[in-house]
């Protein structure tokens, strides 16, 4: 009798609460629990990854848009096309060097050398093509090796000499700032080619309006065409994917935003190279981090450099690798920065463009404290800083505000990283 009773109890509870009878008998990821329950599930997944600090890019996301939104309302010219182009343009040079800082804030360390590196390729370039008159390609390729370089002497002292990565790369700063003084001599500036190789690079725009509209169409496709069958491969191996639904919302919505800049930068000079090639780096650069073994063992060392060592990864190589990155990319933005004001001089490099590449990474949505991150960070960074240095110069503000706004805005950013590790941890998530 009481076998009975408690037969028909379970019953009863397996009807009342089918989701808890169904994990009793096959654990369930909750993930695929959310997306049967439709919107309401996505929803209610959205409330526990806002509890659980689990914020993503949302933040940068909404304070860009509320950005945009006071200036525009103070200046009726921060929305025209004209500036909104030229803002995209002005990114590039602080985006590339950031990029690079993506992958070492990934393992929770920090690169001070980027801006001195990137004065050091222009100089390098300047030096090479215009006083030695070498060709421009090669000295476009010399140009970048020198970062590469540079790098992997700063990744070598860190990872095989063991000096902490801070001391290594403030060092660094000031030995390839005299460096490029030094190859500048006592003249401090050489003008490029203003229809040269390098000055194309933040000076070329595709004026035919086809180019920006298939650039758009060609990003549309081939997010939905990888996602579609990402999806469906994930499906076959029975792990949670997402249904043809979300997808479909996922492409309208990027659909909506790469038509809109498209149509900006048609009503202006057309679409700018250097976006392009800032976008085509981002794409490499997040499928590298995101789609490689290489890549999940700098996610990896970012988690535990123990773990990583136990599970056979080679610490120091990576370390060395990811330092020869930041200085590539550190280089590759000094010629962006070089290609924008046509020349190499001695203040290329300093003021608050090492600050600002740190910044953009960590505004983007990059942790501090390693281990999260993407280089798309870099680009929401980066547009949120430029957004803010133009706003304010439209407005006649000088520059000494802009630092002190700059700073309160990483401030608040860092804050907001700490407190959401903080979240995360006590979530069980960290």
């Amino acid at each position: 009798m009481s076998i009975e009773k408690t037969s028909a109890t379970a019953d009863q509870a397996a009807v009342e609460n089918p989701e808890a009878a169904a994990g009793s008998d096959v654990a369930v990821d909750p993930r695929l629990l959310v997306r049967e329950r439709g919107f309401a599930g996505y929803i209610s997944e959205f409330k526990r990854k806002i509890r659980a600090g689990d914020l993503g890019s949302l933040p940068v996301v909404v304070g860009l848009i509320i950005i945009w939104a006071i200036f525009a309302s103070l200046n009726s010219n921060f929305l025209t096309a004209g500036n909104l182009s030229d803002i995209s343009v002005a990114m590039v040079g602080t985006g590339m060097i950031a990029v690079g800082i993506v992958f070492v804030l990934l393992l929770g360390e920090i690169d001070l050398s980027v801006g001195s590196v990137s004065g050091v390729a222009g100089a390098a370039f300047a030096v090479l093509n215009v006083t030695h008159g070498m060709p421009e390609w090669l000295a476009l390729i010399l140009a970048i090796l020198t970062g590469t370089v540079a790098g992997a002497i700063h990744g070598f002292v860190f990872a095989r000499i063991g000096v902490p990565a801070f001391a290594v790369t403030l060092a660094g700063l000031l030995f390839w700032n005299g460096f490029m003084l030094q190859i500048l001599g006592s003249n401090g500036t050489i003008n490029l080619d203003s229809s040269g190789l390098v000055a194309k690079l933040s000076g070329y725009y595709f004026s035919d309006v086809a180019a920006a509209y298939g650039l758009a169409v060609v990003a549309v496709a081939v997010f939905f065409l990888t996602t579609f069958f990402d999806n469906r491969r994930r499906a076959a191996a029975g792990v949670p994917s997402r249904p043809l639904s979300e997808i479909i919302v996922r492409t309208v919505l990027l659909a909506v935003v790469a038509f809109a800049a498209a149509a900006v930068f048609n009503q202006y000079k057309g679409l700018p190279l250097a976006v392009v090639l800032f976008l085509a780096v981002l794409v490499i650069t997040d499928f590298v981090l995101r789609r490689t073994a290489y890549g999940r063992k700098i996610f990896a060392l970012g988690g535990s450099i123990e773990a990583s060592r136990r599970a056979g990864i080679n610490v120091a190589a990576v370390r060395i690798s990811v330092y020869a990155i930041s200085g590539t990319f550190a280089a590759i933005g000094g010629l962006f920065i070089a290609s924008k004001i046509a020349s190499a001089n001695q203040g290329a490099g300093a003021g608050d463009l090492l600050m600002n590449a740190i910044a953009a990474a960590v505004i983007g949505g990059t942790s501090l404290f390693g281990g999260r991150g993407r280089t798309w960070n870099a680009l929401l960074g980066v547009l949120v800083i430029v957004s803010i240095q133009y706003g304010l110069a439209l407005q006649g503000i000088a520059s000494p505000v802009q630092y002190m706004i700059t700073g309160g805005v990483l401030l608040a950013t860092v804050v907001i990283d700490a407190v959401t590790r903080k979240t995360q941890k006590s979530a069980g998530r960290a």
